[in-house]
């Protein structure tokens, strides 16, 4: 009985699919994992937004991701909860992004193996994000009363079964390394409630706020 081998050639046009294949891992759970870490006095209900700046331009993060991120993270540990009234603007802005790949050399070698180092688990490559983010805190006058910096980094490989698709880990490379760069604004905005919260009390309302359900809804696919 003769076996037949694969060609090397029509072995390669395979290689894009198992790369692009979904792995296991989703990148949704991923999105709804904002850690529960409430500072001690929270600032009363703001309009919540967001600019991405730089990571319009990265091959990762979807245009939306920076503001439902922050929503988030507001609703989770940063601000009073409301039906109505908002005492200002919380401004999630990313300053600086750099994404690298590395390992890619291995997937030359993972081709003259057939792909069976993938297939038991050896990643295809890694993508490791850097990025700066700024959160801007201001009166409903929109005066700035506050900004706060932070910078987040992320490592995210490419496998199957045991780690994420090609499509998928650029994204949650920027997610991981944005949610790092707020971890260290979070403790600084703590910090600083104690003269943040009754500045924007007094700056009053702004007018014609939105909704929090409206901002949600807004801000998600």
């Amino acid at each position: 009985m003769k076996i037949s081998f694969p060609r090397p050639i029509a072995f390669l046009a395979l290689v894009p699919a198992v790369l692009l294949t979904p792995a296991c891992v989703s990148v949704k759970s991923a999105m709804k994992s904002t850690p529960t870490a409430a500072i001690s006095n929270r600032l009363p209900a703001l309009e919540i937004l967001a600019d991405q700046g730089p990571l319009a331009m990265n091959d990762g993060a979807l245009p939306e991701d920076p503001l439902n991120l922050f929503q988030q993270e507001c609703r989770i540990n940063l601000t009073e909860a409301t039906d109505t009234a908002t005492y200002g603007y919380a401004k999630l802005v990313v300053k600086k992004v750099r994404t690298l790949r590395t390992g890619r050399a291995m997937q030359g070698l993972q081709v003259l193996t057939f792909m069976m180092p993938a297939v038991v688990g050896v990643p295809l490559e890694w993508y490791k994000t850097t990025l700066q983010a700024e959160v801007q805190v201001s009166d409903a006058a929109g005066n700035l009363l506050g900004s706060y910096s932070g910078t987040g980094t992320s490592e995210v490989k490419v496998a199957m079964y045991h780690g994420y698709s090609q499509t998928s880990a650029p994204r949650l490379a920027d997610i991981i390394a944005l949610r790092g760069a707020m971890a260290q604004i979070r403790p600084q905005i703590d910090t600083a409630t104690a003269r943040l919260r009754p500045l924007l009390m007094a700056g009053g309302t702004v007018d014609n706020p939105t909704l929090p359900a409206e901002s949600v809804v807004a801000g998600s696919r």
